[in-house]
């Protein structure tokens, strides 16, 4: 039984990126750092993963020092280690050997209690590719919107 509470995600991701696959880590934190993801202060805006030392690194990552926390609170833009499986790092290490190919966070979450951050390998968008998808979604709400005024009547 999964419970799951989404703390921050990061839209621009999608707007700006080709997501090609998702993985699911764990966040290494401090208690502070958790009390403060449970009162949902946190970004992921401007963060991005990287790989140094068969290890996954999470940088820009903001989360908001505890008010209650004084000398136990950590530095709001700290580098924070990603749990991740060895062979799933591996496999990650080779990917982004690729030219164009970078990690990106897309969402904080709890699940089962534990902090969750689902990264996503990421291919970038060319602007023409952007302006697409976003015609996509304007022609999308426009047939719901279409749909739902038929429905009414």
């Amino acid at each position: 039984m999964e419970h799951t509470r989404l703390i921050a995600n990061n839209k621009k991701a999608y707007h700006d990126y080709f997501i090609d696959e998702k993985y699911e880590c764990g966040l290494a934190l401090a208690g502070t750092e958790v009390k403060s993801l449970r009162m949902g202060k946190c970004s992921i805006k401007e963060a991005w993963v990287r790989i140094e030392n068969a290890e996954a690194w999470i940088y820009g990552m903001h989360i908001a020092p505890y008010e209650k926390g004084n000398i136990f609170n950590k530095d709001p833009l700290r580098v924070r280690k990603l749990l991740m499986h060895k062979a799933e790092i591996r496999k990650l290490i080779g990917l982004t050997k690729e030219k164009g190919i970078a990690l990106v966070p897309l969402e904080v979450y709890f699940k089962d209690g534990r902090a969750k951050l689902l990264i996503g390998l990421a291919r970038g968008k060319k602007n023409y590719d952007k302006r697409e998808t976003i015609a996509r979604k304007d022609q999308k709400r426009e047939a719901e919107r279409e749909f739902k005024q038929k429905v009414k009547f």
